[in-house]
């Protein structure tokens, strides 16, 4: 989904004008909480790769094509705020935005919702690589794709 607006705003407020996102859902598993049923931490970390995965693949850019490629998005960097807990059985719904056309880096951000509840927000930066892990410029088929996407 991507949503263009065409306002006139001073430039500080139109770096987000332009956005990807996609919706993914998961079903908070028993392995993936404590005693008490509350979703273990680092539970949260395969979620942000479902809503990342979903958004590449969504627009054409599945991530295994990338892969066969030989290119590679290892994750830099990732940040996880945590509002309150997803617990077991829940529905959490994982909204993914690319807020920005990435360049070398790739940035994405997360929310974490129950119902109308917002649980966490995160974010995770990423980085071409190629079979051997050195940085590399994005494939010429994904920027184009990143173009059209934020044209």
């Amino acid at each position: 989904m991507v949503f263009p607006l065409a306002l006139h705003l001073p430039a500080r407020l139109t770096l987000y004008l332009s956005m990807i996102t996609s919706r993914s859902s998961v079903s908070v598993r028993y392995a993936e909480t404590d005693m008490m049923g509350v979703v273990y931490h680092g539970s949260y970390l395969p979620w942000l790769e479902v809503g990342r995965t979903a958004l590449l693949k969504e627009h054409g850019m599945p991530y295994r094509e990338l892969e066969s490629d030989g290119f590679f998005l290892p994750v830099l960097e990732v940040g996880l705020r945590y509002l309150k807990p997803a617990k077991y059985d829940d529905t959490v719904v994982i909204t993914t935005f690319l807020r920005e056309k990435p360049t070398l880096r790739i940035r994405m951000d997360y929310e974490l919702h129950r119902g109308d509840e917002l649980l966490v927000t995160a974010f995770t930066m990423h980085a071409f690589i190629d079979r051997n892990g050195r940085p590399v410029r994005p494939p010429a088929a994904f920027v184009a794709a990143m173009d059209r996407l934020f044209a």
